[in-house]
């Protein structure tokens, strides 16, 4: 028999959280995004869906810090996709309370009401490469062109899940806790969780910042002309992996949770997907036509020189492979954020 109770995405109306609700109403689920519509684009992401979707998906405007709402989320739903959080570095550093509140205690509140309420949800937690802090010392690194890459040898396939946690910055600590959390309740409460620590995801439906979504940040200055800042020397290293490509890992861990609960996973698009700051800026160049007006700012805190995942872990489990190599993947984007912020002369419009 069918299961039809709904599948329940918290922070659904983002980026990665709006992908994944469209997948899986496309393949007939019922979805329950929660969401309180605080940040930029969620709300136009939110009418994207029910256009698509109708009363496949239903939206609830509600704030993890508020338990009732959760609990009464939680209670009816077939599995638990808990994405809400505060996303930015430079935000945790202003108010680091406020960080606390939301990727803690948010997560602790979604934990509880699944171990209370709904014992035998899934739980899958979206996590950070910034829980492993800098990573590595600037010793560590040389220079190759334009990106900076490990010296040691043991480095070249990447960061596995075997690296120690050193939590750096506000944000780092905030997510670095609510990932052993969500860890430590599959160990002592027997709950059917997965913890997804991810790096860089990209793609359309990614309204990019300058704190968040760098790869769409970069595009879309390209597309309206406007200058970049660059917090370090554009030669530190990322691994991108395409939204559609993340939304795949998630839902194989999903369907498959009697596999993987308990596990933790690093989620990226590994070294051949591999990318400096200023190689991506060469590439926008080449993709748009036009060059990109930058400038150099100092490091944030916590910001990592290099970081590329090893995807091992989640490709043995799982079968799951990144398809979407950067080249393609930065064209979908570019023809997303064209389409929606571009305009026939060229001209810049504004923001929703």
């Amino acid at each position: 028999m069918t299961d039809s109770r709904p599948i329940l995405i918290t922070g659904g109306c983002g980026f990665i959280g709006c992908n994944l609700a469209d997948r899986l109403a496309e393949r007939g689920d019922n979805v329950v995004v929660l969401d309180n519509l605080a940040r930029t684009g969620v709300r136009e992401n939110a009418q994207w869906l029910k256009s698509r979707h109708g009363d496949l998906v239903a939206v609830t405007i509600a704030d993890i810090r508020d338990p009732i709402p959760v609990i009464d989320a939680v209670r009816d739903a077939r599995a638990v996709l808990h994405l809400a959080a505060q996303v930015a570095v430079t935000d945790s550093v202003s108010d680091p309370a406020s960080d606390f509140e939301i990727n803690a205690r948010g997560t602790l509140n979604v934990l509880e009401a699944v171990r209370l309420h709904n014992r035998l949800a899934p739980v899958i937690f979206a996590s950070t490469n910034k829980v492993y802090g800098r990573l590595i010392d600037d010793s560590a690194i040389t220079l190759a062109g334009q990106r900076y890459v490990p010296t040691h040898d043991g480095l070249a396939g990447g960061i596995s899940e075997d690296t120690p946690l050193d939590f750096y910055s506000p944000y780092g600590c905030s997510k670095g806790t609510a990932d052993q959390y969500v860890h430590d309740y599959a160990r002592v409460f027997g709950l059917r969780t997965v913890v997804m620590r991810m790096s860089c995801i990209y793609g359309p439906r990614q309204f990019g910042t300058e704190d968040q979504g760098w790869i769409a940040h970069f595009l879309l200055s390209a597309i309206r002309g406007n200058p970049l800042t660059i917090y370090g020397d554009g030669k530190q290293v990322r691994d991108a992996l395409h939204v559609s490509d993340a939304v795949g890992a998630w839902l194989a861990a999903l369907d498959r949770i009697d596999l993987v609960q308990g596990r933790v996973f690093n989620l990226g698009g590994g070294p051949r997907n591999a990318i400096s700051l200023l190689e991506l800026i060469d590439q926008i160049g080449n993709l748009t036509g036009r060059g990109v007006a930058y400038s150099f700012a100092d490091w944030r805190p916590g910001d990592q020189p290099w970081y590329i995942t090893d995807t091992s872990a989640l490709s043995d489990a799982l079968g799951w492979a990144p398809k979407v190599e950067i080249a393609e993947g930065l064209r979908s984007l570019h023809t997303w954020l064209h389409s929606r912020f571009g305009t026939s002369d060229g001209s810049r419009e504004a923001t929703a």
